[in-house]
């Protein structure tokens, strides 16, 4: 659906989104620290009554002048209410505070892209992660992921993982319908698809390729669940176009993995899996795209993560426009033989076949 096709604000509604925009990293901080440090939630508690300043500043054990400034921003921001020198949490408040895609996307900002954000026009100048460099000297960030500082990981784990954890339930029936025996989960992160497959069809091998680094991640979860005789590792560095991939399998399986890479490169890695398989596998692509979702805030949530690629994880990628991404499969020989849109919060589930030169 195509929510930006027209300019509808008037005047004084541009200008106000025009200050909003000149003020966004105070709205964000604000309302990061009146999430945290509890303000919301004691407002939340008691929203029928509300709160005095002097009640909330006793409440979060903070100052009074901390307090006020909060409180005061908080108003514009919209995040709270006053009447009669008491404060009430408003809707906006109420998700700022409870909603966990609200949560996740928030502490995603902070904790792994907002320092390094700083870079970004020096990252669109050169095609770099210039801000990667807030964490450490690495060429993407997933090469340094499992040495990020803790409640970094956490953060972009968290983020990673929430929209498949809404997802991958939903695609699993779609993917396993019997033919498959053997799978190759190529970018397969924490193994958390590769565990989820074992569980679903008693049936299945799977090989997860990454980094090695990643995969030594992957193992530990692996080695909990008990599936070390229906999972393996293939490591491989995917940015080597020498590196031919496994063959012999049913499927190749990759989920919120190929937007990590820029057009050339996916082209690259589907032509080796067109090398890789017989003429009549596929490969199965879990993605989420912007100008395919139901709500203009889910395509704005993916248009914003773009720059997060751009800054800090490679410098090249995004999540991408379904006609761009489709058109790197089919230069690499492959057709879409099926396509389900609206999997879950964001994705769809491409099916991909070898094309039949003529």
């Amino acid at each position: 659906m195509n929510f930006f096709s027209k300019d509808t604000k008037s005047a004084i509604e541009a200008k106000g989104l025009a200050q909003w925009i000149a003020f966004g990293p105070v709205v964000f901080q604000v309302a990061r620290v009146l999430r945290n440090s509890g303000i919301l939630k004691v407002l939340l508690d008691c929203k029928a009554e509300g709160l005095t300043l002097e009640q909330i500043r006793d409440q979060v054990n903070l100052p009074h002048y901390g307090t006020r400034i909060l409180l005061e921003s908080g108003l514009g921001i919209g995040l709270v209410t006053t009447m009669e020198d008491k404060y009430f949490i408003t809707k906006t408040g109420y998700f700022v505070n409870n909603d966990p895609l609200t949560r996740v996307n928030m502490d995603f900002i902070h904790d792994v892209c907002y320092k390094g954000l700083f870079s970004l026009d020096k990252s669109i100048e050169t095609g770099k992660p210039e801000g990667l460099k807030e964490f450490g000297n690495w060429e993407t960030i997933y090469e340094g992921l499992s040495s990020l500082p803790a409640h970094v990981q956490k953060s972009w784990f968290a983020f990673d993982h929430f929209f498949s954890d809404i997802a991958f339930p939903l695609t699993l029936p779609k993917v396993y319908d019997g033919k498959i025996k053997k799978i190759l989960d190529i970018g397969g992160n924490t193994g958390k698809w590769a565990i989820a497959s074992a569980h679903f069809s008693k049936d299945l091998h799977i090989t997860v390729m990454d980094l090695p680094g990643q995969l030594n991640v992957a193992r530990e979860k692996v080695i909990q669940a008990d599936l070390e005789d229906r999972i393996s590792f293939y490591p491989v560095n995917i940015l080597d176009e020498k590196a031919a991939f496994p063959k012999g399998f049913d499927a190749i399986w990759m989920s919120q993995f190929l937007d990590c890479f820029s057009e050339a490169e996916i082209i690259s890695i589907m032509k080796r899996c067109h090398a890789s398989l017989d003429d009549d596998k596929y490969v199965l692509i879990l993605e989420a795209f912007w100008d395919d979702q139901r709500f203009e805030t889910a395509a704005f949530c993916l248009q914003q993560t773009s720059v997060y690629f751009t800054a800090l994880a490679n410098g090249n990628s995004q999540m991408y426009n379904s006609a761009v991404f489709i058109h790197c499969i089919e230069e690499a020989g492959f057709k879409i033989e099926e396509r389900i849109d609206e999997i879950g919060l964001s994705h769809t589930l491409l099916k991909c076949k070898k094309r039949k030169e003529k």
